[in-house]
């Protein structure tokens, strides 16, 4: 059956349509997204404005209508944590549905890191053995560990690129001082979190999706998305530790013209520099291997999962 996903995240609204069936691989058939950055369009009181609501509605009405025109049976809706933190989430929820008759599941910041963890697992496979997964998003740093399919921790911290940008970096190029400020509070974050993991003992392999992660690689030496799905790529960490300072000295301009930096991110990398950073050297991680199945893949197979032991 054809199957979509629509993932109103914190930087885009991205509709993937998969042909999937119980027990097999899903097979990307359509992959359709729009720019909206949710988290950059919270008022002051934390809220989304009149305007990111109807820019919100725009885009769901146009992810439907793609929808259609490649004959999705059943469309997986979800959002995460810029919807999920809003001050006015009932609101936007409600307004979303009465619009277009769309019901957003809002999953929680656990729920996110034991989806990307299960679409990792499942693409690693078992004999990958116990798994460390690293996610990145606009709002949200995801972090799961474990050795079967539910991983034993999982946890979600407010370290998003999106969200630490908006919040802590505003000049272009960003003041070092308040670069050394964002490092300064992810690492205080993050490192309230590493005992949670440490106790299962070290993992065989550290994972890391998301598109921070796979720009980070790519100005690493990682190979090209061109060159399909299934070249290995990695980070190693003496590769990123020598392009943050480089990332916070350049403009917004400059950055995009990096290879594989897309426009739309190209604002958010320093903070997701520093947030990765952060993790592999408080988690202890010399490399790490980018998964290209994450969060959308996961809501996919967890699906699947149920329509199989139906």
């Amino acid at each position: 059956m054809r199957l979509g996903v629509l993932d109103v995240g914190s930087n885009t609204v991205h509709l993937l349509v998969v042909d999937a069936h119980p027990g097999a691989r899903p097979l990307p058939a359509h992959s359709h997204k729009a720019e909206l950055r949710l988290a950059e369009l919270l008022d002051g009181d934390g809220a989304i404005g009149q305007e990111g609501v109807d820019r919100l509605i725009a885009v769901v009405r146009d992810a439907l209508q793609a929808a259609e025109d490649k004959g999705v049976e059943d469309l997986l809706p979800f959002a995460t944590s810029a919807v999920r933190e809003a001050g006015n989430s009932d609101d936007v929820l409600a307004r979303v549905e009465d619009a277009t008759g769309v019901e957003l599941q809002v999953l929680t910041g656990e729920e996110e890191a034991r989806l990307t963890f299960l679409a990792a697992r499942r693409w690693f496979g078992w004999s990958a053995g116990k798994l460390l997964v690293l996610d990145i998003g606009g709002g949200s740093l995801e972090i799961a560990y474990g050795i079967d399919e539910e991983p034993d921790a999982a946890v979600s911290l407010p370290l998003g690129a999106g969200r630490l940008t908006a919040a802590w970096l505003p000049g272009d190029p960003p003041d070092p001082e308040d670069v050394r400020a964002l490092r300064r509070h992810v690492r205080a974050e993050i490192a309230r979190t590493v005992g949670e993991f440490s106790r299962f003992g070290a993992p065989d392999h550290v994972v890391a999706t998301s598109k921070t992660f796979k720009q980070l690689a790519r100005l690493a030496g990682a190979a090209r998305s061109a060159e399909g799905l299934y070249v290995q790529r990695e980070l190693k960490r003496e590769s990123l530790e020598g392009w943050v300072p480089q990332l916070a000295g350049m403009t917004v301009a400059q950055r995009a013209e990096l290879p594989g930096v897309s426009d739309g991110r190209a604002s958010q990398l320093v903070a997701g520099a520093l947030v990765a950073e952060a993790a592999m050297d408080l988690f202890g991680v010399e490399a790490l291997e980018i998964c290209p199945w994450a969060l959308r893949e996961g809501v996919i197979l967890r699906r699947l999962d149920h329509m199989g032991s139906v």
